[in-house]
């Protein structure tokens, strides 16, 4: 269970050798996290090389090559989660090793069964975007290699993440202060996919590391011959009948580094143990989940160039994703999303010879998206098939960040970080069905256009303490249209029409936080923060139905600013043969703002609201204070040597409750969550089984939710990993397994989901996967 496995990797990896032990314990990797703050520790210090001479990764200058010819390190073990212990508040690191053999095919199942995150799992497989602390879309923010992975996910929960963790090497998840960095959409947490399609660093042909973590290692010194590597990507899953596979290229030589990549999946409706539909028993269903087949590909190539102190690259990528939505309306409509996205990204890095400014550093990307949701107007006529809704999104991203040389204070080391972020939306989501009608789509062509400075400053008191303080200031300036509700028609019998809005917002956001080495190896840290957060788009223009979710969404044009108060408490340890990691957090919110479902049903238009026959849930979008607090652990057990490894327990605990004044739930949070489980693990081999027991969910909302029961999720699996002689076998390098997932067949449903009722996760399945290097 990869939910559990954060104890397991720490445990074996940093687990002290023992008297009677036949050799040391490996040593912890060191793990390198991007994406929560600007502020980057100092490498050591070394030469300048001459010009010419290539970087050796973002934030070091490639060493003379005497310097560089060390002893490789140990490779890391697999199944390790790393315990984060500098950083001001809760990071979640998923590394290369375990998404290869996770074999999600989407960030939300990628990451459902970590510690106070789930999945939305809307189309389990295709469309399930991560929710942090049951927070999601507009408060849970997504970026690539530091920019913003675009798409229209925030705007549907039946939108797909176009990002694929089959070429990612590192996700990072990232709660607190991160909102002060990428805005304030990203108040309940950042989750980052990190590759190497803008390279940071030459591609290496010597035989000797694995890569730790899947960053990428230094590059060679100056003058050396050109490099190519390679590595595939494959595997084959039961419960869908679905394969996968991937290719990646990294090319070296001078000053320049080159990558390409290319990936494609495809399956079929996953079996499922049990009848989806609760609340229809008269459909024909033959054990497999109508209407949830997914195919999707991918490529993308990108090069770097590297100078005296820093480097530039940009990538252009392109992804393409054709995917069903199961449930009641999507199977009898056959609906499916057919989405397109093409997205240039560049960015950069630079150390001057300077006495003040330590680096500077620049993101930029630009993304055309669009997605036609397809099906059949009329569910008894094939013929009415055809685009029922289309999403588009164009969008520009940049933001520059200069961090400082320390300054020596006397009582503290201060460093600071400035930033400057701005941005351009356009957004559109227009429909054939009612032409000419205000409610032609789920809303009209809208723009958003905001600009944010922040600053990041931490102050070391000394080696064990050290204090953060940041802050952020941004302004957003919406345009877009939607009529006044609760009518269709003015009381001169004449239809309504879309009025301009022109919202503006200036939201500002403060942070502080403490970081205290405590004996016994333990770090505690205490974030304090107050974020503003202004509405999107969808929530103040949405005025139509959206047939993939089920709903028929009314924006509110007059919402005002969100704010968070969050207040967050960690102790961690990451070292020895017990470690663990424990987080306490409470947030409350002023003016929160959700999707509140009336239980009033509508058709395709705002008249057909409360009549007989309709299906879609009326949706307002509503603000309320609420109050969310909640605790989560993870850690692992090394017991003891067995073999030529070590055999280890591992265990985690989740909880969220949020509420509102009144006592009443605010909808779709996850459920309480315990699981645990065994290992073995040495050098070359991993075996894991592990239990994930969720809890029943009772506390929903008043209206428009159900309970939901409670499950098992039991996972098992076995990799094995080696080095190869290229000689013998071409490649240098090898992992394959075998994964089980849902081993007990349990019918699980997501309580997050806003198809729960009707659609099943995925039954048993075995899933096989190789992964080479050459």
């Amino acid at each position: 269970m990869s939910g559990c496995s954060v104890a397991a990797m720490l445990c074996v990896v940093g687990a002290p050798a023992r008297a009677d032990d036949p050799k040391p314990a490996a040593e912890l990797p060191e793990v390198t996290v991007t994406a929560p703050s600007p502020i980057r520790a100092r490498k050591p210090a070394v030469p300048r090389p001459n010009p010419g001479a290539r970087v050796a990764r973002s934030g070091t200058r490639a060493p003379a090559p005497a310097q560089q010819a060390q002893a490789a390190p140990p490779p890391p073990l697999q199944g390790v989660t790393p315990i984060i212990t500098d950083q001001f508040a809760t990071v979640t690191v998923v590394p290369n090793e375990e998404l290869r053999r996770s074999g999600a095919a989407t960030l939300g199942d990628l990451l459902n069964s970590k510690p106070g995150i789930t999945g939305s799992s809307f189309a389990p497989g295709a469309s399930s975007r991560p929710i942090i602390r049951g927070l999601d879309v507009n408060r849970v923010g997504i970026v690539e290699n530091g920019i913003g992975g675009g798409g229209a996910s925030d705007l549907g929960e039946d939108h797909f993440v176009p990002i694929d963790p089959l070429t990612s090497d590192q996700i990072e998840v990232v709660r607190g202060p991160a909102a002060l960095r990428y805005g304030s959409t990203s108040i309940g947490g950042v989750v980052s996919a990190i590759n190497n399609r803008i390279p940071q660093a030459l591609p290496t042909c010597s035989t000797a590391p694995f890569q730790t973590y899947g960053l990428p290692a230094s590059a060679p010194a100056a003058g050396s011959a050109p490099c190519v590597t390679a590595e595939t990507r494959t595997s084959f899953s039961s419960v869908d009948r679905g394969v996968e596979g991937g290719v990646l290229l990294d090319a070296g030589g001078g000053n320049f580094a080159l990558h390409a990549d290319a990936y494609g999946r495809k399956t079929g409706d996953y079996s499922i143990p049990g009848y989806p539909y609760l609340f229809d028993q008269t459909r024909p269903v033959n054990g497999r989940q109508p209407n949830s087949a997914v195919q999707n590909e991918g490529a993308s190539i990108g090069g770097s160039y590297f100078f005296s102190g820093g480097f530039i690259g940009a990538a252009i990528t392109q992804t393409n994703a054709l995917y069903h939505i199961p449930g009641i309306e999507g199977s009898d409509s056959r609906t499916r999303i057919d989405a397109h996205q093409t997205k240039f990204t560049a960015k950069g890095e630079y150390r001057p010879d300077s006495a003040a400014i330590d680096a500077i550093r620049f993101w930029a990307g630009a993304t055309d998206y669009r997605h036609n949701e397809i099906g059949l107007a009329d569910p008894a006529d094939p013929t009415t098939d055809g685009i029922r809704q289309t999403f588009t999104n164009r969008e520009q991203e940049i933001r520059v960040e200069m961090q400082m040389m320390p300054v020596n204070l006397r009582f503290a080391t201060l460093t600071t970080a400035y930033g400057i972020q701005a941005g351009h939306q356009e957004l559109n989501a227009p429909s054939p069905d009612n032409p000419g009608s205000v409610f032609n789509g789920l809303f009209g062509p809208n723009t958003n256009n905001r600009v944010a400075g922040y600053v990041f400053n931490e102050l070391a008191f000394s080696p064990s303490t050290k204090a953060q303080i940041a802050g952020r200031v941004e302004h957003v300036s919406l345009n877009g249209s939607t009529p006044n509700f609760p009518v269709d028609y003015l009381p001169d019998g004449t239809p309504q029409a879309n009025i301009a809005r022109n919202p503006e917002y200036t939201p500002k956001s403060a942070s502080v936080g403490l970081l205290q080495n405590l004996p016994g190896d333990l770090v505690a840290s205490v974030t304090a923060q107050y974020v503003e957060r202004a509405p999107k788009a969808a929530e103040l223009f949405s005025r139509g139905g959206h047939d993939a979710t089920a709903t028929f969404d009314i924006g509110n044009p007059n919402l005002t600013i969100e704010t968070a108060k969050t207040v967050e408490a960690g102790l961690r340890k990451a070292t020895g043969p017990f470690r663990f990691e424990a987080t306490a957090y409470y947030t409350q919110f002023s003016n929160f703002i959700y999707r509140r479902l009336t239980g009033v049903m509508c058709d395709d238009d705002f008249a057909s609201c409360g009549t007989t026959g309709t299906e879609l849930n009326q949706a307002v979008y509503s603000q309320r204070n609420a109050l969310f607090r909640g605790f989560e652990f993870q850690s692992q057990y090394d017991v003891a040597q067995l073999g030529s490894g070590i055999w280890g327990i591992e265990n985690q605990f989740d909880v969220v409750r949020a509420t509102f004044p009144d006592g009443t739930n605010v909808p779709r949070i996850p459920p309480m969550r315990v699981g645990g489980g065994l290992f073995w693990r040495d050098a070359n081999w991993l075996t894991r089984i592990n239990l994930l027991h969720a809890f029943a969910q009772n506390d929903i909302a008043p209206i428009a939710e159900t309970p939901t029961p409670g499950y098992n999720l039991l996972k098992a699996e076995v990799s094995y990993r080696t080095k190869l002689n290229p000689n013998m076998f071409g490649a240098r390098e090898m992992l394959v397994g075998l994964v089980g997932n849902n081993l007990l067949n349990e019918k699980i449903r997501n309580s997050v989901s806003y198809t729960k009722d009707e659609v099943l996760l995925p039954g048993i399945g075995v899933r096989i996967f190789a992964n080479l290097k050459f």
